[in-house]
């Protein structure tokens, strides 16, 4: 795999921060002098690391991360600030001179790094800024920071249309046509990361036209498959069985589709609902649930 430096320029260049004033004043306030903290929490690409980042930017901050690999190493996130071999109480009076930490991906924690983060909670000398997903199992150490009362809990909600159109436009200078926003923030559903890949795609392909009428930009060609749309369908779409892919397809080509018994094999379309692949509505309308599937 080649990058090139358009590409690095890319990864290196964030978006203009855009929308979250009330989350961020919020955030702010709830890590000055006097206050214990806060957890943030939301869905996976909703913008909760670039809240935070925000929120300590100029101040002087120590931060933590949890990763996949690393769950089953003590302290693995807090390798950095610890010395090699630690116990919990030695690991609190450490960091207990750290005035702000900021601990992302918190549901990623090891158990060890979890019980550090909840006792300095509990010890209340350091203020903490914790950061986890929604929808995923989160150590017990951790929930309880806002279930235990510890922390306030900031649930942090996908941005609006009308919030991804202020994005784009911040991002691209004109604004894109209402259309175009109303189909990036569908396609996105609310993962930003996902929205700037197919925003980039679609620009750097040539797909965006200037509407004269108006002065706004908008794309009306196909949608860019590139790599990382591919990753992050085809986790899912790959385990699907080949009767369970039949009614993909003939929903991806024909949706909505009534729930018929003579048209859609009821079995399927349970196995495919528990898999969060498909919907029915009320009315029995089939679809698919995410439209990039």
């Amino acid at each position: 795999m080649t990058t090139s430096e358009r590409d690095v320029r890319a990864l290196r260049t964030p978006w203009p921060f855009t929308g979250r004033t009330d989350e961020l004043e919020l955030v702010r306030r709830s890590v000055t002098a006097g206050r214990g903290g806060i957890v943030v929490t939301g869905p996976a690409g909703c913008g909760k690391t670039r809240l935070v980042t925000e929120a300590v930017r100029g101040t002087d901050c120590a931060r933590a991360a949890g990763t996949p690999a690393t769950r089953d190493i003590p302290f693995a996130a807090f390798a950095h600030l610890l010395p090699g071999s630690v116990t919990l109480h030695r690991a609190v009076q450490l960091l207990s001179g750290v005035r702000l930490l900021l601990v992302d991906d918190a549901h990623l924690l090891d158990d060890a790094s979890a019980a550090l983060v909840h006792q300095l909670a509990v010890h209340g000398r350091t203020r903490l800024l914790v950061v986890a997903a929604e929808g995923v199992p989160v150590p017990g150490a951790v929930s309880r920071l806002w279930s235990g009362e510890l922390l306030p809990r900031l649930s942090l909600p996908p941005l609006s249309r009308d919030e991804t159109a202020d994005l784009l436009t911040a991002a691209e200078g004109v604004a894109p046509d209402p259309l175009t926003a109303r189909r990036l923030h569908r396609l996105g559903r609310g993962d930003l990361r996902l929205l700037r890949e197919l925003f980039t795609a679609v620009r750097e392909r040539g797909l965006l036209t200037a509407v004269p009428e108006t002065g706004r930009w908008a794309w009306r060609g196909p949608v860019p498959v590139t790599a990382a749309v591919r990753e992050r369908t085809a986790h899912v779409l790959d385990r699907v069985r080949p009767e369970e892919r039949e009614t993909l397809e003939r929903l991806a080509f024909a949706e909505p589709l009534p729930l018929d018994l003579d048209t859609l094999d009821v079995s399927v379309l349970e196995g495919l609902e528990g898999k969060g692949l498909v919907t029915v509505d009320d009315h029995g309308a089939t679809r698919l649930a995410h439209p990039l599937h």
